[in-house]
């Protein structure tokens, strides 16, 4: 007679048997192959005229003490203010963006430390233009109340859908084109559109027209101030299905 453990032993072993003797499944297909495809990018631009202009001008003075220095400031930086406000532009755009007291320091020929001479207060304010012809008269009326930093002047346009579009429009159309022309290389055409993507609008950074600092002006002789043009880029990327004609 069989002994247990050998019966034990022939049942475990007969699973195993079983699945052996499973038939195996069949290979997985081959996945077909996407269709080649051209992708090609393309770049446009368009230029508007600027409306606006961003102004950074302001007031140092120098005194003895801190204290002087900085009521001398406020009160030409309160006369421009007041001037500029008189000229029809409104408080809320201007704004004050550095306000700065710092010592000035003297070398001592004997070799000591430096000593303080006096002390310098700064004072800029940066005003907002939505009229371009606000632009010189803005800057001289600062100058002849005592402004001595005009920082920047910087032009841009304030609505710039319209342009944009039209980059984007020319950008497309340099992309089919060059996609074009390495289909036909490719000895076959274009098919559909399968994908078409843009990045963000390029607007380049503001450029400083103007950027003196003077301390008398010409009370006959204007500013002459240009705001030129402003250029905007943009750029695609367009992906479309190639067509053999083998």
């Amino acid at each position: 007679m069989r002994t247990v453990s050998s019966v034990l032993a022939a049942l475990a072993a007969f699973p195993f048997v079983l699945a052996a003797q499973q038939p195996q499944p069949a290979p997985a297909t081959t996945l077909a192959l996407e269709p080649p495809t051209i992708v090609a990018s393309g770049t446009g631009e368009a230029r508007t005229s600027p409306d606006r202009a961003l102004i950074q001008l302001g007031v140092q003075s120098r005194a003895a003490t801190a204290a002087a220095a900085s009521a001398a400031n406020n009160v030409r930086q309160r006369a421009i203010i007041d001037t500029l406000i008189a000229l029809g532009i409104p408080r809320e755009q201007i704004a004050t963006t550095q306000f700065n007291v710092y010592p000035e320091m003297r070398a001592d020929p004997t070799g000591r430390e430096p000593r303080v001479s006096g002390y310098v207060v700064s004072n800029v304010v940066r005003v907002e233009l939505r009229r371009i012809d606000q632009v010189s008269a803005a800057i001289d009326a600062a100058l002849a109340k005592g402004a001595n930093q005009i920082n920047s002047l910087n032009f841009h346009a304030s609505n710039t859908d319209e342009p944009r579009r039209q980059a984007l429009a020319q950008a497309v159309q340099r992309a089919r084109a060059d996609a074009e022309a390495m289909a036909r290389a490719a000895g076959g055409s274009l098919g559909e559109l399968v994908e078409l993507s843009t990045g963000q609008t390029v607007r380049p950074l503001p450029v400083e027209r103007f950027a003196v600092a003077r301390s008398a002006v010409a009370a006959d002789v204007p500013t002459p101030i240009e705001p030129g043009e402003e250029v905007l880029r943009a750029q695609v990327t367009a992906r479309w299905r190639f067509v053999s004609s083998r």
